[in-house]
């Protein structure tokens, strides 16, 4: 991938575990912002930015209606809203049906970010029990995007990464030790050969 402008890590169940892993080894000079879009029930995991941040140096925080989306910064998407990528590298939060029995929809957040980031998007998607994720990488790839998955075999619940390695053009398919170096290998400036 030449340039980086926005990883997207999303998941369902058995994916926290993998983010807690990955996190700590993550650099602090990103030059791209990480969103996170995790299934939660609402409400309940009130606190995932202070236990996110707890493993960290990057900024953590829950989206806002219409924040600007800035670098160095892991935003994650409230319970119970989509999350969308506006053309102004704004958030918007929609309250419209659930999408594969889930909002946060993952597809959702893949699609309207594919539509901006086009082929500097990276889309990591994690262990999970439905297939939430596989239509939105179909549209990253389409955009010339990044796709990745969890590895299966490493994964809580590995229905979710291996749909989405049955029916789309997977880039790369990550152990959770592997993660955060390929993360932050998106992050080294564009080298001329």
């Amino acid at each position: 991938m030449k340039e980086c402008k926005a990883l997207i890590i999303a998941g369902s169940a058995g994916s926290l575990e993998v983010l807690l892993k990955v996190l700590p080894d993550l650099r602090t000079d990103m030059s791209f912002p990480i969103i996170i879009v995790v299934h939660r029930k609402q409400g309940a995991d009130f606190l995932l930015a202070d236990l996110l941040s707890a493993r960290t140096k990057l900024k953590v925080k829950e989206v806002e209606e219409k924040e600007e989306i800035m670098p160095k910064t892991i935003y994650i998407a409230p319970s119970d809203y989509h999350l969308l990528i506006e053309k102004e590298h704004t958030f918007s939060l929609d309250y419209s049906e659930k999408v594969n029995y889930s909002r946060p929809s993952i597809d959702v957040t893949f699609q309207s970010a594919a539509e901006v980031y086009t082929n500097k998007l990276a889309c990591l998607l994690l262990s999970g029990s439905n297939a939430d994720g596989v239509n939105g990488l179909e549209t990253v790839t389409h955009y010339k995007g990044v796709a990745l998955a969890q590895d299966p075999s490493t994964a809580s619940v590995s229905y979710m990464p291996e749909q989405a390695i049955l029916k789309v053009k997977i880039a790369h398919i990550l152990k959770p030790e592997d993660m955060a170096s390929y993360i932050n290998s998106l992050n080294q400036p564009l080298t001329v050969q």
